[in-house]
């Protein structure tokens, strides 16, 4: 649990970056649908037209709404198509911090001064206190 927060925590900006894309993309994408589609689809509005979006992207559609016309049908294909590439990219995001975090290698010793463990076996000195980690200087 430690280490999926950790890497949830790693990993915020590039989901925050995520998030706003797909975001980005649901409104030009859902603005589009309303221009291609028109209100006679039941596009009637631009936040219609997103909301469309937003379902197809992310599951495929609830077929409340859905567009009639060729070019409609080909854009509301590549955003199903698109949905499923985009649930790969947040899982890849974690799953990479997740394999940094399980990579992390920390030594069992402890500090003589404050006794906290957990250091990086490279580590100098105490992440806790600051106090020279070995007597001698070396790891």
């Amino acid at each position: 649990a430690r280490t999926l927060v950790a890497a949830l925590h790693a990993s915020r900006y590039k989901i925050t970056v995520f998030l706003f894309t797909v975001l980005t993309i649901v409104v030009v994408v859902g603005s589009l649908m309303f221009l291609i589609e028109g209100p006679d689809s039941g596009f009637t509005s631009i936040p219609r037209g997103v909301y469309w979006a937003i379902v197809t992207l992310t599951t495929v559609g609830y077929g409340d709404i859905h567009p009639v016309t060729p070019v409609g049908q080909t854009m509301a294909a590549l955003v199903m198509v698109m949905g499923y590439g985009i649930i790969a990219v947040p899982t890849g995001i974690v799953t990479v911090e997740l394999a940094h975090q399980a990579r992390r290698i920390v030594s069992a010793r402890r500090c003589p001064a404050c006794g906290k463990g957990d250091h990086d076996t490279d580590a100098r000195h105490c992440k806790g206190c600051g106090a020279a980690l070995w007597k001698d200087g070396t790891a």
